[in-house]
């Protein structure tokens, strides 16, 4: 099935929507009506795209007919080019539409750093994709807030825990989960030689109550004195909680406030957003399980990118994209990676989006 006969499809399933909006059950449900409201937009804009796509085709053929008087040859000559390139931009635009939205995209997030192989240099990279994070926080508009961290001596990142409040955070920030490798020669290195380090980057959706239903005897619960930067109630109070999940054994800490009630409540935030992480990798594997690869999928025991200092090089390898702009992706740049892969991403969506269309539309024969 071709992008037209995928276009034709839309009608009918807005003209569905338009029903669905107006029943009761779902008028008072307000994420329903959100999300409907969403995907209502999204087709109607496809819709319209659609339209002003053969507007610009008959316009085009008309000019070209008109070519061959040639009172109206000039006119036609510095007419079409303009028109030409409207009609590449629609059809991007109607590409990037024929793309639903993930729901989960406008989610806040919980962004997790934790130092991999190599000592205290990964301490170390660690603190600087932490920086690289903040600078592109700023750029966006974002807020954002340590939840915990664990500092290396030498002024590096064990392990941090940061929340990110903003536009559509989870939905930009996915794809940067997975192992970051540096190559560069460490300040511990005397003899000069280039070591290969690593950091693995998590990204969780932020999760609500009504996401995730945690039962109370599920939890073992600690408190302890909070260590390291946080003010003058550290090592004063058992403020810090640690939080363990039975039945998945996943472990949260957070010792950043100075109440233990904030830092309980911030650690079953993480807690939430690591249990609906795990439910949507699950659901997207089931839905994966004929793909061809795992591409994007986030698996944190996949390299994903290289940052490469004597070369001032930035690989991602799932592309592959490199380009030669070290500094400026680690002062905040990070659209330069971010977008092609969005791109990228999009477009694999697409050709399955589009060859499950013709499969349905060969049974349907």
């Amino acid at each position: 099935m071709n992008i037209e006969k995928l276009v034709s499809t839309t009608k009918p399933r807005l003209e569905k929507i338009e029903n669905e909006m107006t029943l009761p059950e779902v008028l008072s449900d307000a994420r329903r009506m959100a999300a409907l409201g969403r995907e209502h937009h999204r087709l109607q804009k496809l819709l319209d795209t659609q339209d002003n796509i053969e507007r610009t085709n008959n316009e085009i053929s008309d000019l070209h007919e008109a070519s061959d008087d040639p009172e109206l040859a000039e006119l036609a000559a510095e007419e079409i080019p303009e028109l030409e390139k409207k009609l590449a931009k629609l059809d991007a635009d109607i590409i990037t539409l024929l793309v639903p939205d993930d729901p989960e995209d406008n989610r806040n997030a919980v962004l997790e750093i934790r130092a991999g192989t190599g000592g205290e240099e990964a301490a170390l990279f660690g603190a600087d994709l932490y920086k690289m994070y903040q600078y592109y926080f700023e750029k966006c508009g974002w807020k954002y807030k340590v939840l915990n961290g664990n500092f290396s001596d030498l002024g590096g990142i064990k392990e941090i825990l940061i929340s990110i409040d903003g536009d559509n955070v989870y939905g930009r920030l996915k794809l940067e989960s997975g192992v970051h490798r540096v190559q560069r020669v460490p300040t511990t290195e005397t003899s000069g030689r280039i070591h290969t380090s690593a950091a693995t980057v998590a990204i969780l959706p932020e999760a609500e109550e009504v996401d995730v239903q945690i039962n109370p005897s599920d939890l073992k619960i600690d408190t302890y004195r909070s260590s390291g930067p946080g003010g003058q109630h550290v090592n004063k109070t058992d403020s810090a909680i640690r939080l363990t999940h039975l039945p998945t054994g996943i472990v949260v800490t957070c010792q950043d406030e100075k109440s233990q009630y904030k830092n309980k409540a911030q650690a079953l935030k993480v807690l939430r957003s690591r249990l609906f992480k795990a439910a949507l990798e699950e659901e997207q594997n089931k839905r994966a399980a004929q793909r061809r690869s795992q591409i994007g999928s986030g698996d944190r025991s996949a390299k994903i990118r290289t940052y490469n200092f004597p070369q001032g090089r930035v690989t991602d390898h799932r592309i592959p994209l490199t380009i030669y702009r070290l500094h400026e992706v680690l002062t905040g740049e990070l659209d330069l990676i971010l977008t092609p892969l969005a791109e990228f991403f999009s477009q694999e969506k697409l050709k399955e989006i589009l060859d499950s269309s013709f499969k349905s539309s060969e049974s349907s024969l």
